[in-house]
């Protein structure tokens, strides 16, 4: 059987010419905002990668097929299909046999990037150590894909929501490279910095480039995770946000959400308790990310 995937015109010229392209996820699309503010920041976020002079990819599987790069009608229906399934590296591979539609998280974005040879990946926040994990042994799958898929995976850190200190052990114990942009803090996805000091720092993206070749050539296996603060001007402090989680924390423990349901409770949650201005920092991030992850793409062709 033949892989149903199928670039789009845009990706397909940038693949043949060899220019440079970033890839992105499309949960944050159809999981992270309602129509049509969502179809309007995708393609803002893509207008930002080609500022830069790089090729966006926005992935996502609908009907069966593995897209790479949307065409802007498939970006407005995809963003008009508030029930597509939620896809992780267990859910990938049925809902493309089943002819499903379906939104990629950063495991399924890395999984879709690798298969179409894109060396670079712009998110918002990655997944990672739930708190209280050591009960639920809620662990998300990115931090597995990061081990072993050869993508640059540029993003915010990890979701605050989440237990950061633990997730970053296990990325060490993984083996992935956590290396912060430009500063010694760990960013802490709404809020640039944290009290964790990060394993890594790098302050340009040719240096980010060149970490990325070595190891391919070294053969060590997986991505590496660059760490990227949200602008001053756009964070939440953590001093300010760490309440909301909380509070977010404890209404999922007494409604006894779980599972895949965790985040978006979450994120929902922490959305009408900041009055909207998580949803802000987000947007900044994500187009702060994409950002530099054109300028590593570029640095990785040249």
């Amino acid at each position: 059987m033949s892989l149903p995937l199928i670039r789009s015109a845009e990706v397909a010229a940038a693949t043949s010419a060899g220019r440079p392209i970033v890839a992105l996820e499309s949960t944050i699309i159809t999981h992270g905002m309602p129509y049509p503010q969502n179809v309007e920041m995708a393609r803002g976020v893509e207008q930002i990668i080609r500022d830069e002079g790089a090729t966006p990819a926005t992935i996502a599987v609908m009907d069966g097929t593995l897209h790479v790069g949307l065409e802007d009608e498939q970006l407005t229906q995809l963003a008009k299909t508030p029930d597509a399934a939620k896809l992780s590296r267990a859910d990938m591979a049925i809902c493309v046999a089943q002819g499903g539609t379906g939104a990629t998280t950063v495991a399924a974005t890395m999984i879709g990037a690798m298969l179409a040879g894109i060396e670079v990946f712009a998110t918002g926040g990655i997944g990672g150590v739930h708190r209280g994990a050591e009960q639920s042994f809620d662990i998300s799958a990115d931090l597995q894909e990061l081990a072993q898929t050869p993508v640059t995976v540029v993003a915010a850190g990890a979701k605050a929501i989440l237990d950061i200190p633990k997730t970053l052990e296990t990325l060490e114990t993984l083996g992935v490279p956590v290396i912060a942009f430009g500063q010694d803090s760990l960013p802490a996805f709404w809020s640039s910095t944290s009290d964790l000091k990060a394993p890594q720092r790098l302050d340009r993206a040719e240096d980010i480039a060149k970490a990325h070749r070595m190891r391919a050539d070294l053969g060590v296996p997986g991505g590496q995770l660059i760490a990227n603060p949200v602008p001053k001007s756009a964070e939440i402090p953590q001093a300010d946000i760490e309440p909301m989680i909380a509070q977010a924390l404890q209404e999922a423990e007494a409604q006894n959400i779980t599972a895949k349901d965790v985040t978006p409770f979450l994120l929902q949650r922490i959305y009408e308790l900041s009055d909207g201005r998580s949803l802000e920092t987000n947007i900044a991030l994500v187009r702060n990310n994409a950002r530099l992850a054109a300028r590593i793409a570029c640095a990785l062709v040249t």
